[in-house]
């Protein structure tokens, strides 16, 4: 496993750590205080430590997106040895453009390597959408943009699709959705008021709800049916929402071609219509 390696424990524990539990609290510091005792640890040993139940230990590493302990550990081990050198984190008012340039462009490749490595329910989610007859994106503020851009790349499969950023159309809608309908919900924090006003609306009418949200347990994450996560860190000048906006979109990419490929002659004839619309905009 390279440095660059997309499965970054230290990452994937600070970005869940609010969310965590008091006895995965204990697991996360243990690993954070003495990651060299992990790497050369059994999960027994850890969870004697620790006072824990090994499926204790074992399922702290599901969480945080691990298929177990073993893979937990070859990560960190990469990590160690490798340390992860986070050049967006020294930006300063000082530095060049170029530097600028540098630093923000790793962080959104960090942001999509952290997300990408994620155990992420994406199959379930394709699943969901294939069943829709129409498909709703709701999101607030930057939020809203990528709910925007949803509906503008399911245009194009002939999956009908509709955005709504503004709370009172968005309860509007939701009151009007059916078991046939399906509102994909996008929030960075997952805690957005409005935005779960809106969920348990949703919710209430039978439609199928997918969340889009940071890598944590939170209010939206536990209430809808399917949930994909982004990860990502915060910096001086730029906050963790920011860096994940480029993790968002690319998971919706990622749905948009699954259903594409799953609807191919569905999705064909929607984009030839499209692109035949569109031409009468060309001279």
């Amino acid at each position: 496993m390279t440095q660059n390696s997309p499965t970054h424990v230290i990452q994937r524990i600070q970005s869940a750590y609010s969310s965590l539990s008091e006895k995965e609290k204990a697991i996360a510091d243990f690993i954070l205080e003495h990651p060299d005792t992990i790497i050369h640890s059994s999960i027994n040993q850890v969870s004697e430590a620790l006072k824990v139940a090994d499926a204790t230990v074992f399922r702290f590493c599901k969480r945080i997106g691990f298929k177990g302990y073993q893979a937990l550990k070859i990560a960190l081990a990469s990590e160690v040895i490798h340390p992860i050198k986070d050049i967006h984190e020294t930006i300063s008012d000082e530095d060049s453009e170029e530097t600028i340039f540098e630093k923000v462009f790793t962080s959104n490749i960090q942001a999509l390597e952290y997300t990408k490595a994620l155990d992420q329910s994406f199959r379930e989610a394709v699943d969901v959408l294939l069943e829709a007859e129409q498909v709703f994106f709701y999101g607030n503020g930057g939020s809203g943009i990528i709910a925007l851009d949803g509906e503008h790349k399911f245009m194009r499969s002939g999956l009908p699709s509709h955005a709504y950023t503004d709370s009172h159309m968005q309860l509007m809608t939701a009151a009007q959705l059916t078991p046939k309908n399906v509102a994909v919900f996008i929030s960075h924090t997952g805690s957005n008021k409005d935005l779960l006003e809106v969920l348990e609306v949703a919710n209430e009418s039978g439609a199928k709800t997918i969340g889009i949200t940071n890598f944590a347990k939170t209010s939206l994450s536990k209430n809808v049916h399917v949930c994909l996560y982004t990860a990502s860190k915060e910096t001086e000048f730029r906050s963790e929402a920011l860096s994940s906006r480029i993790a968002q979109l690319s998971l919706l990419d990622s749905l948009y071609i699954s259903y594409c490929i799953k609807k191919k002659e569905q999705s064909k004839h929607a984009l030839q219509q499209v692109r035949e619309a569109i031409a009468r905009k060309r001279v």
